[in-house]
C-alpha cells in the first residue's frame, strides 16, 4: 500500500471517529433534553389517553379537546409586574390575579379586561391566589413563606397584610423555590398548596372561613413528573386537579387519587396557540369548564372545550 493510500485511509478513519463522537454527543444531548422535559412520560400518557373510553373522557376535564379562543391578550400597564396566578370567583363571575414583582391584586373580566387594581401592602412576593367564597381570598407570599386570608368586597381599593390572619407555611427544601401555588378545594373543605421545586402537594383543612385547622399535610404523589409546579386549580364539576408547570410548558389533569388523566402542551402550534406561552404562572377554571391562564409578564389566555 502506498504512503498516499495509507494517509487517505487514516484521514477517513479520523473523520469516521469524529463523526461517531458527534453522533454520540447528539444522542446524549437529545436524551438529556427528553429526560429533563419528561417527554418519555408525556409519550406514555399520550398512549394511555388513546385507550380512554368515551365515558372516561366525559367524566374528566380532558385537556386535549381544549382550544385557545383568547391568545396572549396583553394586560395593559402591567408589563413589569409579573402576573403570577389566577382564580375564578363564581359569585362575581370575575377573575382575580396577583402580580408578584410589584405586589397588587387585580380583578379581571372573563375576557381579560381590567376592572380594578388593589395594592397589596406588606406583601413581598405574592405568587398564589385562590377564591374561597363569600369574599374571602387566600394569598401566598413565596418569599415570606406566608399564607394570608383576606376579605374583598366591591368597595375594596387596597389590602394591608397586617389587617388579616396570617399562617406560617414553614421551611421548604428549596427556600428560593418554595410555596407558590394554592387553590380552594370546596368539596373537601381544604386548601391545596403546591411547592414549586421539587414539585410537591400539601393540604390544609378549613371550614371556608379565615381560620385554618390543624397543620398542613403532605400528599404522597409520584405523578408530578414536571420540572416545576407553577399553579393549581380544581375543576368544580369533576373535582379533578389541574397542575401547571411553566418550565415544562405543560398543564396536567389529576383525578381524585392523584393519577394523571390527560395533559395539554403549551407550545406554539398545539391547542390552537400561535406561539408558546412564555411562562405560564396561573390557571383557573369556571363552572362551565372554561379554562383561563396568565403568563409572565402580562399575558392572558382563555381556552374552551370543543364540542
Amino acid at each position: 500500500m502506498s504512503s498516499q493510500t495509507q494517509l487517505n485511509t487514516a484521514r477517513r478513519s479520523r473523520f469516521a471517529l469524529r463523526w461517531y463522537y458527534w453522533l454520540l454527543l447528539v444522542v446524549a444531548a437529545g436524551y438529556g433534553l427528553a429526560y429533563a422535559m419528561h417527554w418519555d412520560d408525556r409519550g406514555l400518557l399520550w398512549v394511555r389517553e388513546r385507550f380512554e373510553s368515551p365515558a372516561e373522557r366525559t367524566a374528566s376535564v380532558w385537556l386535549p379537546d381544549y382550544r385557545v379562543v383568547i391568545d396572549a391578550k396583553l394586560l395593559p400597564g402591567m408589563e413589569k409586574d409579573e402576573a403570577s396566578d389566577l382564580s375564578y370567583d363564581p359569585q362575581s363571575k370575575t377573575l382575580f390575579s396577583v402580580m408578584g414583582k410589584n405586589p397588587f391584586l387585580v380583578e379581571l373580566t372573563l375576557q381579560g379586561d381590567v376592572l380594578r387594581k388593589m395594592p397589596l401592602v406588606g406583601w413581598i412576593n405574592p405568587e398564589g391566589v385562590t377564591v374561597m367564597g363569600n369574599g374571602l381570598l387566600a394569598i401566598v407570599d413565596e418569599r415570606e413563606h406566608m399564607l394570608s386570608i383576606v376579605k374583598v368586597d366591591a368597595n375594596t381599593r387596597e389590602l394591608k397584610r397586617d389587617d388579616f390572619p396570617k399562617y406560617d407555611l414553614g421551611p421548604s427544601k428549596n427556600q428560593n423555590k418554595a410555596f407558590e401555588a394554592i387553590t380552594w378545594d370546596a368539596r373537601n373543605q381544604r386548601l391545596l398548596l403546591g411547592e414549586e421545586r421539587p414539585p410537591a402537594l400539601f393540604t390544609w383543612k378549613s371550614d371556608g372561613s379565615q381560620t385554618l385547622t390543624g397543620d398542613k399535610q403532605k400528599l404522597p404523589n409520584d405523578e408530578l413528573d414536571i420540572r416545576n409546579l407553577s399553579a393549581l386549580a380544581i375543576d368544580p364539576r369533576t373535582g379533578h386537579t389541574l397542575v401547571l408547570s411553566a418550565d415544562s410548558h405543560l398543564l396536567l389533569e389529576l383525578d381524585e387519587k392523584g393519577e394523571q388523566v390527560s395533559f395539554m402542551t403549551l407550545l406554539g402550534g398545539f391547542n390552537g396557540l400561535k406561539q408558546t406561552i412564555p411562562r405560564a404562572e396561573g390557571v383557573t377554571m369556571d363552572e362551565a369548564g372554561t379554562l383561563y391562564m396568565v403568563s409572565e409578564p402580562n399575558l392572558f389566555y382563555r381556552f374552551e372545550k370543543q364540542k
